[in-house]
């Protein structure tokens, strides 16, 4: 894996650990597309509705005093420009996990000038914790 990739992968994680919305909203691209699939319906999106939902996430974070829990699942270069990181999030609130996460799909592509960006995601929500905790690669 590219070193800087590492770089940029561990910069997002931090940013998105500690709730930072500035730093979130420097690392997707405007261009940025996505789709979740929550309760079986199907919801598209871009930039703009992305930001609002972290910001809606983060909000939520700060105000009950959550953590972040999140874990890499897998790291895929696709190609040169661009690599795909499956991560599993979920929040631990009063000390005690919710019983579901969101695993995201998510595609970052490097920039000419700004860099790693994160250009496409494919989420799937309300996952139990049991299923996400089995997951396998054949």
């Amino acid at each position: 894996m590219d070193n800087q990739f590492r770089k940029f992968l561990d910069l997002y994680l931090v940013a998105w650990r500690s709730s930072s919305l500035d730093r979130m909203r420097d690392l997707i691209s405007t261009d940025y597309k996505a789709r979740e699939i929550k309760d079986g319906d199907i919801f598209d999106f871009g930039f703009e509705e992305s930001i609002n939902g972290w910001e809606q996430g983060f909000l939520f974070a700060q105000e009950n005093n959550a953590e972040w829990a999140l874990n890499e699942v897998a790291i895929i270069p696709l190609r040169t420009d661009e690599i795909m990181v499956i991560i599993s999030a979920t929040m631990i609130l009063k000390g005690k996990c919710i019983d579901s996460a969101h695993l995201f799909f998510q595609t970052f592509r490097k920039e000419n000038f700004e860099g790693w960006k994160i250009v496409r995601s494919y989420i799937e929500a309300g996952i139990s914790l049991e299923n996400i905790r089995n997951i396998q690669f054949t």
